[in-house]
């Protein structure tokens, strides 16, 4: 009785750890539910896509709206990021943006959808199917932001020392020729000699 015992508590005691590991990789992973709501397709086109993995989310303000279902390269050799967004967020015009942002410093990332101006007078239209989004900003890489911040810190370092070094005279003038020059500025012009006066004949 005592083995059967500790065998049910044994078995409870695992089911409750994979139930709480399975909880933690559904926080983690960001899915909301096992069930597949309807989804459509739309694309939008990169210069750099950093560390974008496909799975990654969409989010309109934090919200996760879609995943990226599948990263390729186009005709240009660019990167092409295909989105599977869900069907009730079917309104986007197709003036939106798209950012590659990170999720605080060295968190995973993902793809920042900000909502444009809908005007069906200036030709706007809401993005269907196969729609593409236009307007989109590539990940920052952090070696480059690192690059950039130390080409300018340099280029400020040169331009302070290229200043000092023209405030600062070319050559100093000497102590004993200024004493000189203001000694002979106060000496006074030597006066003529009194000519004698002319003799008398007898």
């Amino acid at each position: 009785m005592k083995t059967k015992k500790s065998e049910v508590w044994v078995g409870a005691f695992m089911l409750i750890a994979f139930c709480a590991v399975l909880f933690i990789c559904l926080k983690v992973a960001d899915i909301q539910s096992f069930g597949s709501d309807p989804t459509y397709r739309i694309y939008a086109d990169f210069d750099n896509i950093g560390g974008l993995k496909t799975d990654s989310p969409v989010k309109i303000g934090g919200v996760v709206i879609g995943r990226v279902n599948k990263i390729t390269l186009d005709k240009n050799m660019s990167p092409r990021v295909a989105m599977d967004i869900d069907q009730k967020y079917n309104q986007i015009p197709d003036t939106s943006s798209l950012a590659i942002r990170t999720s605080g410093l060295l968190g995973e990332q993902f793809l920042a959808l900000n909502i444009g101006f809908q005007d069906p007078d200036m030709g706007t239209t809401i993005l269907k199917n196969g729609g593409t989004i236009q307007d989109t900003k590539s990940a920052m890489v952090l070696e480059d932001l690192i690059g950039q911040f130390l080409y300018k810190s340099g280029g400020k370092d040169d331009a302070a020392k290229s200043g000092d070094a023209s405030a600062t005279p070319d050559s100093a003038a000497a102590p004993g020729s200024a004493g000189a020059s203001q000694d002979s500025s106060a000496a006074p012009d030597t006066a003529p000699a009194p000519s004698a006066p002319a003799a008398k004949g007898n």
